[in-house]
């Protein structure tokens, strides 16, 4: 444990403290926990979405998965980025617009039953879990390598601050620890970006033709085929990020933290343009690993080749290098999980507490209490689950999560927006079906059922894609429409109602009024 490494961590630490008590400060009202009170700007929120979505999937997951896989690592970095094509043209505007605090807000605005609603909690909480655990294991996975100490006392650390972030700072805390965050990974990112390319004298091309040669993979390491050697697995993870995304509740959270749905629309291209420098960069630091590191040396330190970068960073840069960006990957898992409490938190106490059981007949003072009930109960079921998946893969725990996302929720946001026959059963039986059908699948697959130290459980896989995203994304669409047509009800008059307010903004209510 070196003196540097936890002044870095300690640095970071406070850093983000001293944003909680200011946010504390600013964290009264249920709008204020949950939205920091609509009152961030377009590139504030830009760069909190960025924040939210540059997770440790992003930076320790997709460096370890292209270190060691190449082409096929890079696949989840072209996934991510291109998902937000789906997010700007189809969802933010109408998500703003329609919602409240959750996904559930805007699907009830459509369809008020308690079913909907709880079905929707349902969806939000179980990817929130997904998405966390991979956080965590990250997480620990690091802290245990930076600072010495065992992978169970670092998920706990973890749990503990992203917790109090939460608890006392609510959405405009969050919102500000991803805004550092996102700068601070961008800076490390590019520092060892540079380093990298300066090794390969500052030549691409040399870069690529020197990568033919520094794996035991040779030229098929340019090229796919390394990791997914079933071009039906390849399409079915790629469907899971470019359609999971628009699904994801944390970030669909973070398009009412603005005012409007034209600073929704501005956030949202922000984001896309420090996502996509961010993923272009995630070559160099695969590439680099790879040939400064070896596959071998970041196997032995995490075989699911999570920690790929710290190790890159020591290698070009030494201690001083290393100690910032695992700190700075430190802050990312913060930030994130911090997010992912509140989106499960707001499901757990706004949705199924508040709206379902109470009726919505609450005070604003209950709403915060009922929301850090549900903040606790969301990290101590993470942190319970997280310590035992240390030796999965995070890119990989998360692209489940986009599996998940994009199978349940993205059908029923879309029909809901644009299809005027949409009704309640086809909005439940859309959520149900991709959501159960995605879980099974996944509980099938041979990332659960291998041989034996290369899976959860020995045995043999009764389903062959690694993500299930190919079938079951599909299945929820398709049970939104045969729902919906086996069911003789409809409200013309509510999808216009509807239709309007996505698109404007203005309600019927605001109007006769």
């Amino acid at each position: 444990m070196s003196i540097v490494a936890v002044s870095f961590f300690v640095g970071i630490v406070g850093l983000t403290l001293v944003i909680t008590w200011w946010a504390s400060k600013k964290t009264s009202s249920a709008s204020d926990f949950y939205t920091a009170g609509g009152g961030l700007t377009g590139w504030q929120n830009g760069l909190a979405i960025a924040g939210d979505y540059l997770s440790a999937a992003s930076f320790l997951g997709i460096a370890g998965a292209v270190a060691l896989f190449g082409f096929d690592g890079f696949f989840f970095s072209i996934g991510y980025l291109v998902a937000y094509l789906v997010v700007l043209y189809i969802v933010a505007e109408p998500l703003r617009n329609l919602g409240k605090f959750t996904l559930a807000d805007m699907i009830t605005a459509r369809f008020n039953t308690s079913k909907v609603r709880g079905t929707a909690a349902l969806s939000t909480i179980t990817i929130v879990l997904f998405y966390m655990i991979a956080q965590l294991v990250g997480a620990g996975a690091l802290i245990k390598l930076l600072l010495g100490i065992d992978y169970w006392i670092a998920v706990l650390l973890v749990g503990f601050m992203m917790t109090i972030y939460v608890l006392f700072g609510g959405m405009t805390a969050t919102s500000w620890v991803q805004i550092v965050k996102a700068c601070l990974l961008m800076l490390g990112t590019v520092i060892i970006s540079f380093l990298v390319l300066k090794e390969f004298g500052f030549s691409l091309s040399q870069m690529f033709t020197q990568m033919t040669t520094e794996t035991e993979h040779g030229q098929a390491y340019l090229n796919p085929g390394l990791r997914y050697t079933n071009g039906l697995d390849t399409i079915s993870v790629m469907l899971a990020l470019v359609f999971g995304t628009a699904g994801l509740p944390h970030i669909l959270m973070r398009f009412f933290t603005v005012k409007d749905a034209k600073t929704a629309r501005s956030s949202v291209i922000w984001a896309t343009w420090i996502v996509g420098i961010f993923y272009i960069l995630t070559i160099f630091l695969g590439f680099g690993a790879a040939a400064f590191v070896g596959a071998d040396a970041i196997i032995a330190e995490n075989p699911a080749g999570n920690m790929a970068a710290p190790l890159l960073a020591e290698a070009l840069g030494g201690d001083i290098l290393m100690s910032f960006v695992s700190a700075v990957a430190f802050a990312t898992i913060l930030a994130v999980v911090a997010g992912l409490v509140l989106s499960g938190a707001s499901a757990l106490s706004h949705d199924i507490y508040g709206e379902i059981i109470k009726k919505g007949k609450m005070t604003d003072r209950e709403q915060v209490v009922a929301a850090r009930i549900g903040s606790i109960t969301i990290s101590v079921l993470s942190i319970v689950l997280a310590l035992g998946a240390q030796t999965l893969n995070v890119a990989f725990l998360v692209s489940l999560a986009f599996c998940i996302a994009g199978s349940a929720n993205l059908p029923v946001i879309i029909y809901t927006i644009y299809w005027k026959r949409f009704n309640t059963t086809g909005a439940i039986a859309a959520m149900l079906t991709g959501l159960i059908s995605a879980l099974v699948l996944v509980a099938a697959s041979p990332n659960v059922w291998g041989p034996e130290g290369k899976a959860i459980f020995v045995g043999e896989p009764l389903f062959m894609l690694s993500n299930p995203a190919l079938i079951s994304i599909p299945l929820g669409f398709i049970a939104g429409i045969v729902g919906t047509l086996l069911s003789k009800e409809s409200d013309d008059k509510k999808y216009r109602e509807v239709n309007v307010k996505a698109n404007t903004g203005i309600s019927v209510q605001d109007v006769s009024h």
